[in-house]
């Protein structure tokens, strides 16, 4: 077996982490007329499936606590989290810490709503995270974590 071929297989597979904040644990059910009638179970199982065909190691994680999403950012760095997909939900409009903690660690990242914010009330249309993002995907719903997914395996296979 040569070097190389060796070299390529001890490598770890790139990692990816999906960040949920408050709320998307109620989808599904909550305001369908916004968010749609998937499950946030069906969202990350979507994703993983995804992952999994790419040999990307993902991991999803939702809270409707600012500070578990905050460590949980922190805990990224640590683990050599490649690049993040963050819907911040209610945390958009409000959470210079959590926009912080991403601005601290720099991992990469691809914002995403499933309503489109910029057509709903004037105090969603502002987001404290995108001038951080790599881009910003509003109102497709589920499809967007998917496409925000498909972005990033794109970028990891062109790095």
């Amino acid at each position: 077996m040569s070097k190389q071929k060796k070299t390529f297989e001890n490598r770890e597979k790139p990692k990816l982490l999906v960040l949920h904040g408050p709320n998307l644990n109620l989808l599904g059910t909550r305001e369908p007329e916004y968010y749609g009638r998937v499950t946030l179970e069906d969202i990350n199982l979507g994703l993983a499936r995804r992952a999994e065909l790419a040999g990307i190691a993902l991991e999803t994680f939702q809270s409707n606590h600012e500070g578990a999403l905050i460590e949980r950012v922190h805990v990224a760095l640590q683990q050599g989290v490649r690049y993040l997909i963050i819907n911040p939900a209610g945390y958009t409009h409000t959470s210079i810490a959590l926009r912080d903690a991403l601005a601290g660690t720099g991992i990469p990242f691809v914002e995403v709503h499933l309503s489109n914010i910029f057509a709903r009330e004037d105090f969603r249309q502002h987001s404290y995270f995108s001038d951080l993002a790599l881009g910003v995907i509003s109102g497709l719903g589920h499809q967007g974590y998917l496409l925000a997914l498909e972005y990033l395996l794109n970028k990891i296979n062109t790095d």
